[in-house]
């Protein structure tokens, strides 16, 4: 197999193409004073955002026969950046808020709990944390819904009051969805809502997608036919909704399917664990915590063994190259010390996290693949 690496990494165009400017520029189309469109969007009283788990631009791109639909949509629309890193619990929380990685703090699938210091899993989350010990600011909904928009979050009801719903999404009425494979009572809530008020702002999640390319690679028969789904679920979701209503579909990241003989182990590298005081992070994206007097010794060992793999960067050097955009100063401590973003289809795994060991597609990195979501409008 020829390895190919990424030229360059995608860094997103924040305040100019990025998840995190999708709802203000609702908000501004709403009609909203205080919020700036940068996106183009028409004006309407009333949206839906389907946020499609694991659509990315280029993957989307490559199965267009499977994906009618969208396609048709995406021969008008355009793309967007996902933020760094490339992953759900970050692209979640840059939509609620409307804010930068850097600004929201939750800056990965794991990271830094700025509480107390240990590793914070932003999807598992943990018994005791609240959402706003980890994000404090006022969120893009909490916003609009004093504003007076009807502001409603349908998605799975296993994720009710997690952390990650309350930190991305507070603000937004939660509408539960216990069965996921019921898309008609998925579509007649979603039409509900959008119905509702004067303004109205629904936030439609959908994560078949990305569970298919996490255990069968996106490139796979089986991921293709999830991606049928969808397309019928996204197509069937706008005949429903009030002639005066826009349909917005993006994805949070896209994805990469990672060989296991591409992939690097931690243990079985000894040096890469030296002074190392926290793994964090995803295989495509790891966070190394050390020690200050250790930073520059871990990043130089890193780049040593990993070459042109990947892209090494120390927290300064990945916050001025605009990795995570405008950084608030408490959120700083949570990002890396050390950055570890793969170029080529590799991973760097750790036997710490045994169950990241049956993944097949990965993303987190700033590649075009994981980096680059659709932006489509119906």
């Amino acid at each position: 197999m020829t390895e190919v690496l990424a030229a360059a990494p995608i860094v997103p165009t924040y305040g100019a193409g990025a998840l995190s400017d999708v709802v203000p520029s609702m908000a501004a189309s709403l009609g909203l004073p205080g919020w700036t469109d940068v996106l183009g969007l028409p004006e309407a009283p009333r949206w839906v955002l389907m946020l499609v788990d694991g659509l990315g631009d280029l993957n989307l791109a490559a199965a267009a026969a499977d994906a009618p639909f969208l396609t048709s949509l995406r021969e008008t629309g355009g793309a967007l950046t996902a933020g760094v890193p490339s992953t759900t619990a970050t692209s979640i929380t840059s939509l609620g808020t409307g804010l930068t990685p850097g600004q929201h703090g939750m800056v990965g699938y794991s990271f830094r709990n700025p509480v107390d210091g240990g590793l914070l899993n932003a999807l598992a989350w943990q018994d005791g944390l609240s959402a706003y010990d980890v994000q404090p600011r006022l969120t893009a909904f909490e916003r609009l819904a004093r504003a007076g928009v009807a502001l409603t979050t349908v998605s799975p009801a296993r994720f009710a009051g997690t952390g990650l719903t309350e930190a991305a999404l507070r603000g937004a009425r939660f509408q539960p969805v216990p069965d996921e494979s019921d898309h008609a009572a998925r579509i007649g809530w979603t039409a509900d809502a959008a119905a509702s008020g004067q303004r109205s702002l629904v936030y439609l999640y959908e994560r078949s997608l990305d569970h298919t390319g996490h255990g069968q690679g996106w490139g796979s028969p089986q991921w293709r036919e999830a991606l049928r789904r969808v397309d019928a679920l996204a197509r069937d979701v706008r005949a429903a909704l009030p002639a005066d209503a826009r349909l917005l579909i993006t994805g949070d990241h896209g994805m990469i399917d990672a060989p296991r003989d591409r992939w690097v182990i931690v243990e079985d590298v000894p040096e890469l664990g030296a002074e190392v005081t926290l793994l964090a992070g995803e295989g495509r994206l790891r966070q190394l915590y050390a020690r200050p007097e250790h930073v520059a010794a871990v990043a130089d060992r890193w780049r040593d063994v990993l070459g042109e793999r990947a892209w090494v960067l120390t927290r300064d050097e990945a916050i001025d190259a605009d990795w995570f955009g405008p950084v608030d100063g408490r959120m700083a401590s949570r990002i890396g010390d050390v950055l570890v973003a793969m170029r080529d289809d590799g991973a760097v795994m750790t036997r710490t996290q045994p169950r990241e060991f049956g993944l097949v597609g990965m993303h987190g990195s700033l590649t075009e693949l994981e980096t680059r979501v659709p932006l489509l409008v119906a």
